[in-house]
């Protein structure tokens, strides 16, 4: 595996986790628009899978950009 195909699937867990976070959310505004209390239990996993979602961009991030020196001498 090269480093393209890393940070592709790096890439596709982020949109996961996103959509993950994005589902807890909407979860989230239904119950409040039902008059219901949030659930705060909903609202950490969310913070929680936005905090892997920014750290897995941020791993990808780093890996898109060439090292500095590494002329493979």
């Amino acid at each position: 595996m090269d480093r393209a195909d890393l940070v592709a699937r790096l890439d596709a867990i982020a949109e996961d986790l996103g959509d993950l976070a994005y589902d807890q959310l909407a979860q989230v505004s239904s119950a409040a628009g039902r008059g219901a209390v949030a659930d705060p239990a909903l609202l950490a996993e969310e913070r929680r899978l936005t905090r892997a979602r920014r750290a897995v961009e941020k791993a990808a991030g780093l890996l898109r950009v060439e090292p500095v020196g590494l002329d493979g001498d």
